[in-house]
């Protein structure tokens, strides 16, 4: 039986990708502009709270850009305290290999996979989120040798908790000009999680795309705490005020460049209990009133929102509602981004 991979087809390089969908002026502007303002966060120099904030899954272009569209409208309201980063995650890890991967492995969840159209439908989904509404993503680097495809257009990027440990990750987020949260991995072992910051920090020489690189390393590299599983396979939160002075602790001792931490709400610390992200949101912003140092170390949260609450299974054709994971909804959603900027 054979068992070797099958090559379908080569992919054009990123660099001709791009020359097919340039980005403007406009666009590199407002990217500039933006990342100049995020990096600004992270260093401490601009005490804003960042919020990135979207659905679980970018499977649907109209709804995205329909959901980012309600986003930019508030960000003009809250501007002044809430920095927001659309979440437009379009790589989706599956556990068992199984289930929907994402927009670059199916551009139509019920159509098969097109590599090649994916990478396109990225592209244009990220461009037109910035040059439609202003505000440049949020995206998962779930393959890091595709983060050229979409280098001169995306403003953050997230390790997720299954990836954190590899070391191809760890390399390429030391060398790309961006913020980059990683997670704590499921087992919640926060070492884990810091030596992959140590790393990302620090500049290193290595083997990407079939070229030899040398990174500086990234200083916005950076905590994200989504809570763990034990062993018993139960859920385990890690956004407590307790939890948030340890990591402050560890990150003291560990002497990095950069002291930040975003807290997703959602995952293993809301149990995937979608409302909870609410309660935790909020526990989270009086945590930072308890302890002054924790207001320099916070630098935002991560929040799974979509225009309706819940899930669907795909092809079940709800507008606006996640085939991943469930998301608060829009109405939900709106008042508490309202609430975040208050207690801030």
């Amino acid at each position: 039986m054979e068992m070797d991979m099958k090559f379908v087809r080569k992919l054009p390089i990123p660099k001709k990708v791009k020359e097919q969908f340039p980005v403007d002026s406009t666009i590199a502007a407002i990217k500039e502009t933006r990342d100049r303002e995020m990096k600004a966060i992270f260093e401490g120099a601009l005490d804003k709270f960042l919020l990135i904030i979207g659905p679980c899954s970018a499977d649907n272009e109209d709804s995205v850009l329909d959901y980012t569209y309600r986003l930019a409208k508030i960000q003009e309201k809250v501007k002044d305290k809430i920095f927001i980063i659309p979440r437009i995650y379009t790589n989706k890890p599956r556990t068992t290999g199984a289930g929907y991967k994402g927009l670059v492995h199916q551009p139509d969840p019920d159509k098969a996979p097109d590599m090649f159209e994916g990478l396109v439908k990225v592209r244009e989904l990220h461009t037109r989120a910035i040059r439609e509404t202003g505000l440049t993503c949020a995206d998962e680097m779930l393959y890091p040798e595709n983060h050229r495809y979409v280098s001169d257009i995306l403003s953050y990027a997230a390790i997720g908790a299954r990836s954190v440990e590899n070391q191809q990750h760890r390399l390429t987020a030391s060398g790309i000009g961006i913020p980059v949260g990683m997670k704590n991995p499921t087992s919640g072992d926060l070492s884990v999680m810091m030596n992959g910051i140590v790393a990302a920090q620090s500049g290193h020489t290595f083997l990407y795309r079939g070229w030899e690189v040398h990174t500086d390393g990234n200083p916005y590299a950076h905590a994200i705490l989504r809570g763990y599983v034990d062993r018993f396979g139960t859920s385990t939160p890690n956004y407590h005020y307790e939890d948030l002075n340890h990591l402050h602790e560890i990150y003291q001792e560990a002497g990095l460049k950069n002291m930040s931490v975003i807290v997703d709400t959602n995952h293993s610390n809301s149990g995937k209990k979608y409302l909870e992200q609410i309660r935790i949101s909020k526990e989270v912003l009086h945590s930072i009133h308890l302890n002054p140092s924790l207001r320099g170390f916070v630098k935002g949260l991560m929040i799974e929102s979509y225009i309706e609450d819940g899930a669907q299974k795909i092809g079940e054709g709800c507008y606006g509602k996640s085939i991943t994971d469930p998301c608060l909804g829009w109405q939900k959603s709106e008042k508490l981004i309202y609430d975040i900027a208050e207690l801030w």
